[in-house]
């Protein structure tokens, strides 16, 4: 078996595609031979050190936490799942390793993956769906005739988020880059983020139900002031500062990235109906994929998701 790792925190050049061994899976664990896996910014904040805290000083370390592939085997107590089943979903932040040929996650972590939907767009959607969900269905509570704003409307998370926020009926308005607009498809206003600040936009102050912030770059008072009264403001992207004005101001609500089987559930059902497609920028095979990180992790744009092909046949 191969897979992408490291063995110390630090730069893109750290990165090696080697030969592994895959454990046995444990009690609530599953075996996945990997045939796609999906690129986040959070998996070369995790390999840069950013959250050692978390993960540890252990090493070597796998890469990659989206993915989709076949059940090879399941360990003791795994119930709903079998050896030839097809799965999508999130490794755990610790352990990761979705970008490799073979993968160990959380049953938990893990749903069926509908005949509809491909492998590399289940990969695609993993995180940005969850994300999706947790925030517009968890804790705004997202009703038909609501208007949103999606800061990053183009991004991964950000169109997970305007699809599902279109489907239950909202109008959703949101900020793009000059060269990514073609893509924000569904939006009832697009503003091209570098060219105009939505708080200087008179029709936008206290216009929105719900602002959700999918890249960290909306500032907190921008944000308040796209809020109507009850309105509610998702952060994905904490600072202590942040923390700082939630715990003052309950309707910022900041939280993370918490995979179950039931949200992975409801994300794949939609998407496979049609409800939710990511975009695709560009593929490849893991023997190439060291570049293709390393590419998107130094700014470069690719208008979709980064893919990495693991399976024999690809």
């Amino acid at each position: 078996m191969r897979r992408i790792q490291y063995h110390r925190y630090g730069a893109p050049d750290t990165m090696r595609l080697q030969d592994f061994v895959l454990p046995s899976p444990r009690e609530g664990e599953v075996a996945v031979s990997v045939v796609a896996a999906a690129v986040n910014p959070i998996d070369w904040k995790v390999r840069q050190g950013e959250l050692k805290m978390m993960t540890g000083r252990s090493f070597p370390r796998a890469m990659g936490s989206d993915f989709a592939g076949t059940v090879t085997a399941v360990g003791p107590g795994v119930t709903g799942l079998k050896p030839g089943d097809e799965v999508y979903g999130i490794t755990p932040l610790k352990p990761s390793g979705a970008f490799a040929e073979a993968v160990i996650a959380p049953a938990s972590h893990l749903a069926l993956k509908p005949a509809g939907l491909s492998f590399e767009q289940a990969a695609a959607l993993a995180t940005p769906a969850v994300m999706a969900f947790a925030g517009l269905v968890d804790r705004a509570r997202l009703q038909a005739g609501q208007r949103v704003f999606v800061n990053g409307a183009t991004g991964g998370v950000g169109e997970a988020v305007v699809q599902l926020a279109r489907s239950l009926g909202a109008t959703v308005s949101g900020t793009s880059g000059p060269t990514s607009q073609h893509r924000a498809i569904g939006l009832d206003r697009v503003y091209d983020y570098t060219a105009v600040d939505p708080a200087g936009q008179s029709e936008l102050q206290g216009a929105f139900d719900v602002v959700y912030d999918t890249n960290g770059f909306l500032p907190v008072k921008t944000a308040t002031r796209l809020l109507n009264k009850s309105g509610v403001y998702l952060d994905i992207n904490a600072t202590p500062a942040k923390f700082a004005h939630a715990a003052v101001i309950r309707r910022h609500k900041i939280f993370f990235c918490k995979p179950d089987t039931k949200t992975l559930t409801a994300a794949a059902d939609r998407a496979a109906a049609g409800g939710i497609r990511m975009s695709i920028g560009e593929t490849v095979r893991l023997e190439d994929a060291i570049g293709l990180i390393a590419g998107l992790e130094k700014g470069r744009k690719i208008n979709g998701k980064g893919l990495i092909l693991a399976g024999p046949n690809n």
